[in-house]
């Protein structure tokens, strides 16, 4: 149950790296954004208390009753990762971000799980990014899985390779590569009876799901199968 209390902290200094050019005039504050989120946010002292995470933005709604705790379900069903809309990044903010996902995988196999989900990340095995992530406005997770030794081992191979700063490589498609690779398939999980919207985009309950759920959202406006969407990807890995 929930107990109203709310906790409030600072983010602590961490050292930056100021390249003298961004692509595409993103913000300096937003690459921090993206590093702090990918690499960060579960070491933050309030939170070493707990496993599990909902990340909730400012602007965006939730549209139905959630008559269960999202985060038992993580625990009892053994799920590392939740989302519920899934779509395909912009290719010109992460050029060398798959390159440098190879090359970690050939010098650390040992992280990459037996029954993992490359198949949502590429079209052909593995040799290029199709550029599918999990959109990370919103996220339930198991921050013990950041905090793992091999998601722990990939932030750092990226860190040292700048693309937060010299590209924009943002946390979305860190933490869904890090998810479908180290994580096998099944723990990934699609809360498809969430809904919820970040401009512009929607994840709308369909059919039982949205009568059980009493959703508020039109079950027409709804991104899974748009043209950039991911979910059915997705869900072709359980096909």
């Amino acid at each position: 149950m929930w107990k109203g209390i709310i906790y409030a902290g600072s983010v602590p200094f961490v050292s930056l790296i100021y390249p003298a050019a961004f692509v595409h005039d993103f913000p300096c504050r937003y690459r921090n954004m993206c590093r702090f989120n990918s690499g960060f946010f579960f070491q933050h002292e309030l939170l070493q208390p707990y496993r599990y995470y909902w990340r909730v933005e400012p602007g965006v709604k939730f549209f139905c009753d959630v008559s269960y705790d999202p985060f038992l379900y993580m625990e009892d069903n053994n799920k590392t990762y939740g989302f519920t809309i899934s779509l395909v990044e912009w290719e010109a903010t992460i050029p060398s971000l798959w390159s440098t996902v190879k090359e970690f995988m050939a010098l650390h196999p040992e992280y990459v799980a037996q029954e993992n989900s490359m198949d949502f990340l590429s079209n052909n095995g593995g040799e290029s990014y199709n550029l599918c992530h999990y959109w990370s406005n919103f996220e339930i997770a198991d921050m013990d899985f950041w905090r793992g030794e091999a998601y722990q081992a990939f932030f750092r191979y990226l860190e040292a390779k700048g693309g937060f700063y010299y590209e924009r490589w943002g946390d979305a498609p860190v933490h869904s590569i890090a998810a479908s690779l180290f994580a096998n398939k099944s723990q990934v999980h699609f809360f498809r009876d969430i809904g919820y919207r970040h401009d512009p985009f929607q994840h709308c309950p369909q059919g039982d799901d949205w009568t059980r759920g009493r959703c508020a959202c039109d079950p027409n406006d709804n991104f899974d199968y748009a043209q950039n969407s991911c979910t059915r990807r997705y869900e072709n890995l359980f096909v």
